[in-house]
């Protein structure tokens, strides 16, 4: 007999694995703990299936264990690894060589200044902005309320653009 419960934690799996094992790695940049780390999720999904109440969507609810399950891997870091290449722009085919160094360069640049960002504000900035979850997700993946995400969210793209600002002013006047 087929569980229902066993059902519906591997169509999850097939459903979102792939990118919460993305949104993983872009915070632990270690391939093998970010596969480690997306099998526990569902892991602990299925062993605490009965206290997803619904509230939420089961992507909202999974990711909320993936980050977790990641925050308490991080915390035992020392020193904590920083996302790597986050900002990967989609690379149009038919571009020319230039501008794909370019797009690379620029990359390079965002990836470097959002490392140097406060964690809380990486952390929205990433879910809101590079995994599209809506505010309402956010929070409750982060366990915090609306406004904090809203707040820190602004406040991490004022830090982000300052500090872009800023390395763009470094360079014209070196020039």
């Amino acid at each position: 007999m087929v569980d229902f419960k066993e059902e519906e934690i591997k169509d999850w799996f097939d459903q979102y694995h792939q990118t919460i094992f993305k949104f993983i790695f872009m915070l632990t940049k270690d391939y093998q703990q970010a596969e480690d780390l997306t099998q526990e999720t569902f892991y602990k999904a299925y062993k605490h299936y009965e206290s997803f109440n619904r509230n939420s969507s089961e992507k909202t609810w999974l990711f909320s264990i993936a980050h977790n399950l990641t925050l308490d891997y991080l915390r035992k870091q020392k020193p904590i690894r920083l996302i790597k290449e986050l900002f990967q722009p989609q690379i149009d085919k038919c571009q020319l060589p230039e501008n794909i160094v370019q797009l690379k360069e620029s990359s390079r640049e965002i990836y470097n200044v959002l490392s140097t960002l406060k964690e809380a504000h990486r952390e929205v900035i990433i879910l809101r902005k590079i995994k599209g979850f809506s505010i309402s997700e956010t929070a409750e993946i982060l366990n915090c309320s609306e406004g904090k995400v809203k707040s820190t969210l602004h406040r991490g793209m004022l830090a982000l653009e300052k500090k872009l600002k800023k390395k763009e002013d470094f360079y014209e006047h070196s020039n």
